[in-house]
Formats: structure tokens, C-alpha cells, sequence
């Protein structure tokens, strides 16, 4: 029996490593294939009797420790100088302004149709939908060019960041409060104060230990400190992307004297390694993610007709959005305008949401429909503009774009 089980795991998780091989050639997202293969584990098992016990608990559990890697594998491939800051500023209002204006329309949206919902439970619904998920935008636009690859790591992990705050402050503080904004800034500020802190100690930690086994403890000390900071429903995940900018831009940082002390050439070194590191704990926590919430899909659920016009509606909007934003921020549409996935974090915020709050209309077959709808999408339109690649503008001064 031990035997099977390793022999099944290990063969899974093979499939999955084909799958990302060749998802550069097909344009065909590896989470497509993934949830397809978990699905059919489901009900192969089914078939051959194969009593399989209660996974769902799991869920949460490797969706949190991949978003953190995801989070922190695509920060620590980010430039921090001073030529990004046109580049960060777009990211900034790209992530931003299409959570605030797609979670109120979905939430009016739902008041009209559920009487006497309240606009914070409404908010609470409808935010899950509203974010980019960096656990399939990330990995899907590694094949673009430099500046849009750069430009989606960036948005998208924003993005995560943003809707987690978000829905923090709408579903944990009453909002006809008037210290509740005050105190969610109280928060932001607490948890920039405690990132930096950190990730001071965790580098000086990563460049002083010497024993074989090092890069471990530092993982397992991020984990740590994001749980805890998660238990005080502090914005964790500023502290993972602090923690990856910062590794990730020592040669930025080598002006500042206090540096020095850290030793950042023999640094890099171990930064180096640290990441490969990773690199691949990300493929590996992430395809177990997929592959297991594909196991818990019920057909049932993907094929549910009550809630699939929710889905096709709550994508067409957020492509409309998007599109719109784009053109406001004179940002070329393809192939980026189709890389706003749903996934991971969409998945774990919906799962975040108290039975007091829940609403029916927002269930596993809605959350699950806009998932493969918005993936659908993304591979559409990435085999469509084929390998298109346009150079992201942006303008440094009035009369001078500059590409990058």
C-alpha cells in the first residue's frame, strides 16, 4: 500500500513537470492541465473502488505556504531602482483601481438581487473575484518579453497584496466605524515596521550561518512569521514581498554603509542559491495545490448552470476593466490584457469567508467556474497573440515615452 502511494505521487507529480516543460510550446497554462488530472484521479479512484480519505483540509493549508513562495520567488526576480519607478507606479494603479471598482459593482450587483444584504457582506462576497492571482499570472507570463513579464510580477503580486488588505478590512472591521480606516492604516504601518525588521534579521541570518543546512530554517522562519502576523490579521504578504526585494537588490542597496555589514557580495552568493531553492519548493507546493483542489472538484459543480452566467458575467467585466484601464493608462493591451487570472488567492480569500457572511449565490461552483473561465481566457488569448510581444510604454516626462 506505501508502495502505491509513493508510486502514485511521485508519477503525479512527474505528469505535472511535463506539463510545465511544454506549456511554453502549446501556450496551454500547466493549472488547465493540472485540475484536469486531479479531476481524473477523482474519478478513477471512483471507478476502482479505491477509498481515498477526506482531503479538503489540506487545501488551505498548501494554498497559503504556495502563495507565499509564489509572492516571494517573483519578488526576489524584481529590479529596485530608480529607472522602475514608472513601471512600479502602473503596477500600482493597475492592481489597485480594478479591486476597488469590480468589488462595489459585484457588490451592488449582489444587493440588487439578495434583499437586505448589507454592502460589507455584499463587499466580502464579491472581493474574491476582484483579484489577479499571481500563482497562475506569474508562472504563465514567463515566455513574454523582460518588460511584461516584469510589469505582470509586479501587478499581480500587487494585486494579491491589495485584495488581501482589502477584504481584510471589509470583512473584519464594521464599516460605519470611523476608526476602522485608521486602524487598517494603523496595521499597514505596523506590519512595514515589522517586515523591514525581519528581513534585517533573516539576511544577517542567511549571510552569518555556516552549518550545511541553512536555507530551511530561513524558510521556515518566513512561514513563521507570516502566520503570526496573520494571526493579528496584520498584511502579511508585504512582509514577503519586503523580504524578496530587499535579497533580490543588494547591489541596489551596497550604497548604504550599513549593508556593508551583511557582506553583500558573499550574500548574493547564498541569495543565489536561496532562490533556486525556491524556485522549485514553488512548482512543487503549487502543483500539489492544483492538483488536490482538481481532486475536490465535483462535476457537479463545474457544470452548475444557476451560477454560470455569475461566472461568464464576473470575467466579461473584469476583461472590460481591465481593458479600460489600460487604455487609460496608455498600457498596450496584448498579450497582457488577457493575463488576469483567478486561482490560488481567489480560492483562500472565498474560503476565508465566514458562515455568517456567506452568501448562497457565492459558492464552490461560482468560485470554481470563474477560475477555469478567467484560466480559459488567459490561454485563449496567449495562443491568439502567439508570440507577440509588445514593448510596455511608459513616460518619464511630458514628451518622452520611454520603452522598457
Amino acid at each position: 500500500m506505501t508502495s502505491a502511494i509513493i508510486i502514485t505521487i511521485c508519477a503525479l507529480l512527474l505528469i505535472a513537470y511535463v506539463f510545465d516543460l511544454t506549456s511554453s510550446k502549446t501556450r496551454i497554462p500547466s493549472v488547465i492541465l493540472l485540475l484536469a488530472l486531479g479531476w481524473g484521479v477523482r474519478q478513477l479512484s471512483a471507478v476502482l473502488n479505491i477509498n481515498i480519505p477526506d482531503l479538503t483540509k489540506l487545501l488551505p493549508i498548501f494554498g497559503t505556504v504556495g502563495l507565499i513562495l509564489i509572492v516571494l520567488e517573483g519578488s526576489l526576480e524584481l529590479e529596485l531602482n530608480k529607472s522602475k519607478t514608472p513601471i512600479i507606479k502602473k503596477s500600482i494603479i493597475a492592481s489597485l483601481l480594478p479591486i476597488l471598482v469590480m468589488s462595489f459593482l459585484l457588490a451592488f450587483a449582489f444587493q440588487y438581487f439578495i434583499t437586505g444584504l448589507s454592502l460589507r457582506d455584499a463587499l466580502t462576497n464579491a472581493v474574491p473575484f476582484c483579484v489577479i492571482s499571481s500563482s497562475i499570472a506569474i508562472p504563465s507570463a514567463k515566455y513574454l518579453s523582460a518588460a511584461n513579464r516584469e510589469f505582470i510580477t509586479y501587478e499581480s503580486s500587487l494585486s494579491d497584496i491589495f485584495g488581501v488588505i482589502f477584504f481584510n478590512f471589509v470583512a473584519l472591521t464594521e464599516l460605519n466605524k470611523s476608526h476602522s480606516l485608521a486602524e487598517s492604516g494603523l496595521q499597514l504601518l505596523i506590519m512595514i515596521a515589522v517586515s523591514f525588521a525581519a528581513t534585517i534579521l533573516l539576511a544577517f541570518l542567511l549571510s552569518k550561518i555556516d552549518h550545511h543546512i541553512k536555507f530551511v530554517p530561513i524558510v521556515l522562519l518566513v512561514l513563521l512569521i507570516y502566520a503570526i502576523a496573520k494571526l493579528y490579521h496584520l498584511p502579511a504578504l508585504i512582509f514577503i514581498l519586503i523580504f524578496g526585494l530587499f535579497l533580490g537588490n543588494l547591489d541596489e542597496l551596497k550604497r548604504f554603509k550599513w549593508i556593508n555589514k551583511l557582506k553583500p557580495d558573499e550574500l548574493n552568493v547564498e541569495v543565489h542559491k536561496f532562490k533556486e531553492l525556491i524556485t522549485e519548493g514553488t512548482f512543487l507546493i503549487r502543483t500539489v495545490f492544483f492538483l488536490l483542489f482538481g481532486y475536490l472538484i465535483e462535476t457537479a459543480e463545474v457544470l452548475n448552470a444557476d451560477t454560470f452566467v455569475w461566472a461568464f458575467a464576473i470575467v466579461a467585466s473584469a476583461l472590460l476593466i481591465r481593458a479600460i484601464q489600460f487604455k487609460i493608462s496608455k498600457i498596450p493591451l496584448l498579450p497582457m490584457l488577457f493575463i488576469a487570472p483567478r486561482g490560488l488567492i481567489n480560492i483562500l480569500l472565498f474560503l476565508s469567508i465566514v458562515p455568517a457572511q456567506n452568501i448562497p449565490l457565492v459558492n464552490k461552483s461560482l468560485i470554481l467556474q470563474v477560475v477555469l473561465l478567467s484560466v480559459l481566457l488567459m490561454m485563449v488569448g496567449l495562443i491568439a497573440t502567439g508570440k507577440k510581444t509588445e514593448t510596455l510604454i511608459v513616460e518619464t516626462k511630458a514628451d518622452e515615452p520611454v520603452a522598457i
